[in-house]
């Protein structure tokens, strides 16, 4: 069996050791409402496909395309909105959320 080296020169270690608690929607209207944009965005995804399997023009799929999009980031940032708004994420961890999904 051949010999284990260690690699010359600095090593990094990417480590966190911080841990984060789970954040949930808990004001029922919020929830509610978010609940019924995500419906929306449900119905816009369905008429999309409607337009492809109806041979629509790229442009017109596309621009419904853009506009399912733009409302599903709508619905992200009303999410981030409430977690801020109930306090129960430090702004770092909020700050981190936002740069890996937004």
């Amino acid at each position: 069996m051949g010999k284990i080296t260690r690699p010359k020169g600095p090593v990094l270690a990417l480590t966190t050791s911080r841990k984060f608690t789970m954040s949930r929607i808990v004001d029922i209207d919020k929830k509610k409402a978010l609940c019924a944009r995500l419906a929306r965005i449900e119905g816009q995804l369905r008429g999309l496909q409607k337009l492809i399997e109806a041979d629509a023009d790229c442009e017109k799929i596309a621009q419904q395309m853009a506009a399912s999009r733009k409302a599903l980031d709508k619905s992200f940032f009303s999410m981030v909105g409430c977690m801020i708004e109930q306090g129960d994420q430090s702004a770092e961890h909020v700050a981190e959320m936002l740069t890996k999904f937004a």
